[in-house]
């Protein structure tokens, strides 16, 4: 497939596995990416992992503010095909007219759930023991065109954002090297969505990171482990943002908020138990175990902020 003219939309590390099979395997004409973001405490000027990916591999990049504003160039190219992959903006009908195979997307889920932006982060949220990978043609709603392949992995127990985003990159990847020669021979078949199992997923926010210890316990560390390690699910201990990273859940009784420090424990009540505190991140320090936190602190007046 060397002279299949591509071009790929994407910007996370998620996307990145997708972009490497495609230098290997296509004529990838061009990369379109969001645009550098300034990161950290110095505020350093950062590619977004695909454009690095691209430049490296001496493919041709543009970050355009409005995925219009490429249109001359897209239509000057004029692709065989575009995948995108974890582009994070939505590509009007003038772009998804212009390849003669038409636009594809690779979406981190068994749509139609999970239509939208952060379908990793609440497959985990919401204690699903299965998710996957679909590849589909892309039409003008929010990933709700035909499913041309899909395919599935189990989520474990120990899963977090993380290990899950690893994975379903990896699968997708592979799932696009199984799928792409059948669009090319037009061998593929596609199946409509079912919408009205359809279920959508905005950005994540600041609101959703923070625990409730009111909640079940289940519920709480399934959103650790949906904000691990990063944007981390928090909460305030002593007036003090403390980020989580990794917790478990032991059914007890307890007072939900009540804080139980010992030498090498850190455990707050919840709704039908307490959650063990194993990393944690304090507001301005890097991860550490809870012991190493604990050293540090008074344990004795210790209390969680409403």
């Amino acid at each position: 497939m060397k002279d299949l003219k591509v071009i790929f939309m994407g910007t996370p590390i998620f996307a990145v596995p997708v972009l490497q099979y495609l230098i290997k395997n296509t004529n990838l004409v061009l990369v379109i990416t969001k645009k550098d973001t300034y990161e950290g405490r110095k505020r350093v000027l950062t590619y977004s992992p695909v454009k690095k990916c691209a430049l490296e591999n001496n493919i041709d990049v543009i970050t355009p503010d409005k995925i219009k504003d490429a249109f001359e160039e897209i239509s000057e190219i004029n692709p065989d095909i575009i995948i995108t992959c974890a582009y994070g903006k939505i590509v009007p009908e003038c772009i998804l007219s212009i390849p003669k195979l038409g636009c594809i997307n690779v979406h981190a889920s068994l749509l139609p759930k999970y239509r939208g932006a952060s379908p990793i982060q609440s497959a985990i949220l919401n204690g699903e023991t299965k998710t996957g990978v679909t590849i589909m043609y892309m039409d003008k709603g929010m990933d709700t065109g035909n499913i041309i392949s899909m395919e599935s992995i189990n989520i474990d127990d120990n899963d977090n954002l993380e290990t899950l985003s690893n994975k379903l990159s990896i699968l997708g990847a592979k799932l696009l090297e199984k799928t792409l020669p059948l669009i090319v021979k037009r061998e593929n078949e596609s199946i409509p969505q079912n919408d009205e199992e359809a279920t959508y997923v905005g950005l994540i926010t600041r609101e959703d990171e923070k625990i409730n210890f009111n909640k079940d316990g289940k519920d709480i560390i399934n959103q650790i482990r949906a904000f691990a390690p990063s944007p981390y699910a928090n909460f305030i201990l002593n007036d003090k943002e403390i980020k989580v990273c990794k917790a478990s859940f032991i059914k007890k009784n307890s007072e939900v908020g009540k804080v139980y420090a010992s030498k090498n424990n850190l455990e707050i009540g919840c709704k039908d138990g307490v959650i063990s505190l194993e990393i944690v991140k304090p507001m301005g320090k890097n991860e550490m175990n809870i012991k190493a936190f604990l050293n540090g602190i008074d344990k004795e007046n210790l209390y969680v902020n409403n």
